[in-house]
């Protein structure tokens, strides 16, 4: 006779059979539940007990940013502290209603904590992603004053179990009090003081419900809604502001009277900068910055924390002369003060370095303090007639789409079969409209896809885009180093420059013609260190095959021919020539520099690019003159021949 042994754990479960043995009973269920709940609580009681209250972390305070310059020498360093602590009573109540509405509205009767954020940020860290979860006023407040920004479960636990106990060592208000005096809010402002000042140049305490819903809209990330940065930030920013008014109503903090009060979007100012990022410096540290964020994932808010070292591209003389250059052509060529046509004219230039992309210099604008918008940097300028090197390109490396013509035959059969033919620099358009080869002296009548380059050939590139195929043209630019986002549609007038490339992108796709069709992507950053550790992302960008040596080599020819004409110092270039595209470009090459110029006129506050005739004077071919007088001077300084 067999004891039957007693298991402590009853399972797989005796007594049954098939599926029914390996499900577990409602006993077990609640016993394993209960035991995890003992557990975790466990481990919070640990936790709690051995954590405690850190001091205030140096990290509430701005440090600065420096950046040098390519020879190592220091350029600027900003980030001056832009922090003004009030207390609550100082600040309007309107603003601290819109807050509590938009970030934690049971602020005053929770606890401090958001176990639903913690879980949310555990389930995020098995899943590999970002371990942000919603987290209370206090566990913000906690994270600004006590913590690092990382987002890590380490981090978010340790947020939780210090902010159970600010919560009963402090008062509901002085953690308000606290939070919003440590908060960032974009334009350089931490704390709504400074925020308040920032973007309506009034005190906190003056904030009218309209403007203290905006300030708590830009708690989301002033990157994303402050409207300065274009429509989609103004459209998002407007979107949450209206949203954040409405939770007002919904959680009882305003009454619908008072709502509809607020229906027109309150606009805030103009960005201010700083005087330090005057001159040419602000758009210097706005390329640097932007490169930093796309390649290692820093956000605004933690550059403008500061304490990072930041190694650039730029040549201090090449900047200055780049400079120099534009501000004396524009004071000898121009005068708005008598001819009313020489009245806001823009400039932007750029400098890459062909054999590595590395940008070297640039011109954004007469101040960086007066004008913001980076006009090196800008998109909304078409390119113009310097576009046709990339449908050049494209013909070369990708040969035309024509139909099949019979010998001895007049014209191509209909529906004759497309076939894919050669073309050269040196080929021209004849009278019945095909693609042959010159030879002997130049035809007046029919110019080669050489001279067609320059001035007056038009025509010629847009039968040359339509064979090539503008889907194939635009796939050529995109591989030399031009952006996709910048291409316009695919109409005739592509091929003639109605794409909007900016100066940067330019000089660094001509870069291609100039590195015999290697394309190296621009970058200003070489290295950045915070705390003694160097950031990772700043690798130099690989170079790519874009073209075929010896296309690159023949388009780069071809440029140099027409140079020769442009001024002196220009060894290879190309003019645009659209009036009606209202701009006026050059970008060329000399030695080991790619230079692009654009100049055109734009009112502020008006988008609209107004005309570029009579820009100059009469003789100067609707503006045209000034690009290359304005490159000619800067190259034939710069000793890069």
């Amino acid at each position: 006779m067999h004891r039957r042994v007693r298991r402590l754990v009853d399972y797989p479960r005796s007594g049954r059979a098939g599926l029914r043995r390996w499900l577990p009973s409602w006993r077990q269920l609640l016993g394993s539940a209960g035991l995890f709940a003992l557990t975790v609580t466990a481990l919070l009681i640990g936790v709690y007990a051995s954590v405690d209250i850190p001091d205030e972390n140096a990290g509430i305070h701005r440090e600065a940013n420096v950046y040098y310059w390519s020879d190592g020498t220091q350029m600027v360093s900003t980030g001056e502290v832009n922090r003004q602590n009030v207390e609550l009573d100082q600040i309007a109540p309107a603003a601290v209603n819109a807050v509590i509405a938009a970030e934690n509205e049971t602020f005053y009767d929770d606890s401090g904590v958001s176990p639903k954020g913690l879980a949310r940020a555990v389930v995020n860290m098995v899943r590999g992603q970002e371990t942000q979860g919603g987290s209370t006023i206090t566990q913000q407040y906690v994270k600004n004053t006590y913590l690092s920004q990382d987002q890590t479960v380490t981090r978010k636990v340790k947020e939780f179990v210090i902010a159970l106990k600010v919560d009963r060592k402090k008062s509901k208000d002085e953690i308000l009090e606290g939070y919003l005096n440590t908060s960032w809010f974009g334009r350089g402002a931490n704390g709504i003081e400074a925020a308040a000042h920032a973007y309506y140049g009034i005190p906190a305490k003056k904030l009218d419900p309209g403007q203290g819903a905006f300030l708590a809209a830009m708690l989301k990330g002033a990157e994303l809604y402050d409207p300065a940065g274009g429509r989609a930030n103004r459209e998002r920013a407007r979107g949450r502001w209206a949203w954040i008014l409405d939770r007002q109503v919904d959680v009882g903090l305003m009454s619908e009277k008072e709502r509809a009060k607020y229906r027109a979007f309150p606009e805030p100012r103009r960005q201010s900068r700083s005087t330090s990022l005057g001159g040419q410096t602000g758009y210097l540290v706005d390329v640097a910055n932007k490169y930093l964020r796309q390649h290692t994932g820093l956000t605004d808010e933690e550059l403008a924390r500061g304490g990072y070292e930041i190694h650039t591209t730029f040549d201090k003389e090449k900047v200055a002369r780049l400079e120099r250059a534009v501000r004396q052509v524009l004071k000898r060529d121009l005068a708005p003060g008598t001819r009313a046509a020489d009245r806001h004219v823009q400039v932007g230039a750029a400098s890459v370095r062909p054999s590595d992309g590395a940008v070297v210099a640039l011109y954004g604008g007469r101040d960086a303090t007066r004008h913001f918008s980076n006009n090196a940097d800008t998109s909304g300028v078409p390119v113009g007639s310097a576009f046709k090197p990339f449908v050049l390109a494209a013909a070369l490396q990708h040969g035309l789409s024509v139909r099949a013509q019979p010998s001895g035959a007049d014209s191509p059969a209909r529906g004759a079969a497309q076939v894919r033919r050669s073309a050269s620099a040196d080929s021209f358009y004849a009278a019945d409209g095909t693609l042959r080869r010159a030879t002997g002296e130049p035809d007046p009548d029919h110019p080669t896809l050489r001279a067609a380059l320059f001035p007056g050939g038009n025509a010629t590139y847009v039968r040359l885009g339509e064979d090539v195929g503008r889907a194939q043209v635009r796939r050529t630019a995109v591989d030399a180093g031009l952006l996709p986002r910048s291409m316009a549609p695919l109409e005739p007038s592509f091929s003639v420059g109605t794409s909007t490339p900016s100066a940067i992108r330019m000089a660094a796709a001509y870069g291609t013609f100039a590195g015999g069709g290697l394309r190296h992507d621009p970058y200003s950053v070489t290295r950045a260190v915070k705390d003694g550790t160097a950031l990772p992302g700043l690798e130099r960008p690989a170079p790519g095959r874009a073209l075929d040596e010896g296309v690159a080599g023949e388009v780069a020819d071809a440029l140099r021919a027409g140079g020769k004409d442009l001024g002196p110092g220009v060894s290879a270039g190309r003019t645009g020539d659209q009036d009606r595209l209202r701009t006026a470009w050059l970008t060329g090459f000399t030695g080991d520099l790619s230079t692009a110029v654009t100049v055109f006129r734009v009112k502020p506050g008006e988008p609209r690019l107004l005309p570029m005739s009579g820009v100059a004077g009469k003789d100067s071919r609707r503006g045209n003159v000034l690009p290359p007088r304005i490159w000619s001077a800067y190259a034939g300084t710069t000793g890069e021949r």
